[in-house]
């Protein structure tokens, strides 16, 4: 049986107002490697680390920050673990990805500073 607790960062999401500078600039300034990438979003490795450029879906992604996906293996389970512990989550597991047979859950919370982080899961059908 997996834990359910928090196992590692499964990626960094950095809202960008421009996409293709972003992407520039993060592969040919700090050389990191392109996994792949859409019109609203590239994903970048960063020894083991995935790094997500975004437009902003929402007005509240906007700021300069960046959101900690924290990588889970069950999402419902954790997610249902952490409200019980009053964690303020902004919506349910939901997912966010379909590429081939992976699907990327996610559900989206708020720290105790206002600050929006992630649940993260990878399944695989």
């Amino acid at each position: 049986m997996k834990s359910n607790t928090i196992q590692k960062i499964g990626q960094i999401g950095v809202p960008v107002q421009d996409i293709d500078r972003a992407l520039e600039f993060y592969k040919e300034k700090l050389g990191l490697s392109l996994l792949y990438n859409t019109d609203s979003m590239a994903f970048l490795q960063c020894s083991g680390l995935r790094i997500m450029l975004t437009l902003p879906e929402k007005e509240e992604f906007a700021q300069a920050s960046s959101v900690i996906y924290f990588e889970v293996n069950d999402i419902k389970a954790s997610w249902e673990q952490l409200k019980e512990k009053g964690v303020a989550f902004t919506d349910e597991p939901h997912i966010v990805a379909k590429m081939g047979q992976t699907e990327t859950w996610m559900t989206f919370f708020k720290d105790t500073e206002n600050n929006t982080h992630a649940l993260m899961s990878e399944v695989f059908a």
